[in-house]
């Protein structure tokens, strides 16, 4: 069976799941992103600056958080699907110039 890592994430009131599959798939998609801002994954699910819904995956929520250090000041962008019962887990994550998509869910104040 694969790894699995979990994932405080206080704005869902629980742990996020984080398998070594979904680990391999960001680091072959988003190379600019892991192996070495790894670290910075589990930092924006415990503490975001906004969360989004997702426009086209209604299940799906994407937390970001804008690092200063990341490639010359870039938000790093983890989207997390939920689903029953209380169960969320990775899906991909990424960095990003700017947010596009997705309703403002919350944001820090």
């Amino acid at each position: 069976m694969p790894r699995m890592r979990r994932v405080r994430c206080p704005y869902l009131k629980g742990e996020v799941e984080w398998t070594e599959e979904r680990e391999q798939h960001i680091a072959e998609r988003h190379p600019d992103l892991l192996p070495e801002h790894r670290e910075r994954i589990a930092e924006t699910l415990a503490d975001p600056d906004q969360v989004r819904r997702s426009g086209r995956f209604p299940a799906a929520r994407l937390f970001s958080r804008w690092y200063p250090e990341v490639r010359g000041g870039k938000h790093v962008v983890v989207v997390v699907v939920s689903g029953p019962p209380e169960r969320h887990w990775v899906i991909t994550a990424y960095i990003a110039r700017r947010l596009a998509e997705g309703e403002v869910e919350w944001k820090r104040s």
